[in-house]
């Protein structure tokens, strides 16, 4: 699935004030209303979550760098105290944190340990019930926070597991970046690896490469040990493309029968704006962690794998004449392409303004592949499709449009009609988003389009349900997506751009038929 996406955020770097360490001091209470400001001798601002001062766990402490902000501080709730530190300033000390802590009823007897970022990767012991990791970078102090969250009860409640775990994960953690590059290779997007430059061909492919660069012998398995395996989406890409990253993970060691435990984090780079993914991974003892259901993602609530974009073997169920897929696919990506300017300016309102752009340039390849393509083999010839739009079509538009048209290809070779193949497609595409009928999404034309086909085997009928469906979202307020920034009257009387946009390809595509 491809992932090169432009998203624009509702505030600017300028706006957000990473840099600024004072700032966490007065928003930390708003977003968690147990924690405090408390000002260091130094003058430096610590936040301390009070509702873990009777901890009976370990306690946790993280020092971040200012302007790399994670998820990871601002959801986990195991971590006793918080503080960044500016450039190459050695910010607080363990003995700090651990004499603030103490004054503040912390009880520190059951150990802390603190993981901060730094220019070396090291292990100090700070006394008999402190211990003080550095790692370089946010992603590796994501991946020890990651990890000691995931571990069970009884290693949280022991300073001497947690130590251990920290022991096994400075001995041979290892970690590789990916991100895209403004410059294409050939025609495809390019991403810059952790040792090279390549090509972007699909999302399995680059996480293979990763991977393949992670697993060495310094970090092979022992004797019921485990894969810890986190990874962060660098600079904002969606909710459904980072879950497909921890989906791709998943599959590549399960195929591998290795055994793994998948942990996820956002990171905010505000040194570079370039968006990607990075991964991090270490064995550890699987006896220190808690059980985790296969595969660890949102995904994985699918009763089902994510369909295989390559053709089943043998003849399929429903046949569509060469002549008649062409005409009815060109009428409707040519009736997308003619409506991309309305679709822009919708955007433009409610989102980042290239949903248009978007679709018209996956419409145009459309084209450009069916004109070279036999169609009389509709089910191969999408799955192929698939395989082509996962390299140019981005955004979240362009992954649900090829998770639908890859489970259609699929469900061609059994179901007993096109409608019972599209409810299939629909009802496989479903588990992997959370939007629903009623959120302001595309799938507001395509739900009551597929189930009215379903129920009538009338088109007309059907596209009917999907035009109110549409004028609905003129209504609706946003619950996902971009526009979900916006208040409820900055979106009033404007269709959902998606699923105006989904309206004019099918409006196209029926006229035809």
């Amino acid at each position: 699935m491809s992932l090169v996406i432009e998203p624009t955020l509702p505030y600017p770097t300028a706006a957000l004030q990473l840099e600024d360490s004072n700032r966490w001091a007065r928003l930390f209470p708003l977003i968690r209303p147990s924690v405090k400001a408390v000002e260091l001798a130094s003058g430096q601002t610590v936040i301390i979550d009070t509702a873990l001062a009777h901890s009976k766990n370990v306690l946790i402490a993280a020092i971040g760098s200012a302007g790399n902000l994670s998820s990871r501080i601002l959801s986990d709730s195991h971590l006793s105290a918080f503080t960044t530190q500016q450039g190459e300033k050695p910010g607080a000390s363990a003995e700090e944190i651990a004499s603030l802590l103490n004054e503040n009823g912390f009880p520190i007897e059951n150990g802390l340990v603190l993981v901060r970022t730094g220019s070396q990767q090291t292990l100090r012991v700070v006394s008999e019930r402190a211990v003080e990791a550095t790692v370089v970078g946010e992603l590796r102090l994501d991946h020890i926070l990651s990890l000691l969250l995931s571990s069970n009860g009884e290693t949280k409640a022991s300073f001497e597991k947690t130590s251990t775990i920290l022991e096994y994960f400075m001995k041979a953690a290892a970690a590789t970046t990916s991100t895209f590059h403004k410059d294409k290779t050939g025609n495809r997007p390019s991403v810059i690896h952790g040792v090279d430059t390549a090509g972007f061909e699909s999302v399995n492919t680059a996480i293979e490469k990763d991977l393949g660069l992670l697993l060495t012998p310094e970090t092979s398995l022992g004797t019921n040990f485990v894969y810890s395996v986190h990874y962060s989406d660098i600079n904002g890409l969606s909710n459904l493309e980072s879950n497909i990253l921890a989906h791709e993970i998943s599959i590549y060691f399960s195929q591998k029968n290795l055994p793994s435990y998948i942990t996820q984090s956002t990171i905010l780079n505000n040194q570079s704006q370039a968006r990607g993914w990075a991964i991090s991974l270490c064995a550890v003892p699987a006896t220190f962690l808690t059980a985790q259901p296969r595969p660890s993602n949102l995904l994985s609530k699918a009763t089902t794998a994510a369909p295989s974009t390559k053709p089943k073997a043998g003849a399929f169920n429903i046949q569509v004449p060469d002549a008649q897929a062409r005409k009815v696919i060109t009428a409707g990506c040519e009736r997308l392409i003619k409506d991309e300017p309305t679709i822009t300016q919708y955007d433009e309102i409610v989102g980042d303004g290239d949903c248009g752009y978007t679709l018209r340039d996956g419409a145009k390849q459309v084209l450009s592949f069916v004109g070279k393509a036999d169609l009389s083999n509709l089910p191969s010839t999408l799955s192929d499709l698939v395989d082509d739009l996962e390299v140019t079509m981005g955004g979240t538009s362009g992954a649900l449009y090829c998770i639908f048209i890859s489970s259609l290809a699929q469900n061609l070779y059994d179901a007993p009609s096109f409608p019972d193949a599209l409810q299939g497609a629909l009802s496989h595409l479903l588990k992997y988003t959370r939007a629903r009928l009623g959120d302001r999404t595309c799938l507001d034309c395509l739900i009551p389009f597929v189930e009215t086909l379903k129920e009538t085997g009338d088109a007309k009928k059907a596209l009917l349900e999907a035009e109110k469906g549409v004028e609905s979202t003129k209504k609706l307020e946003a619950k996902l997506g971009r526009s979900s920034y916006l208040d409820e009257a900055a979106t009033r009387g404007v269709p959902d751009p998606g699923a105006y946009g989904l309206l004019k390809l099918l409006e196209g595509m029926v006229g035809a038929s």
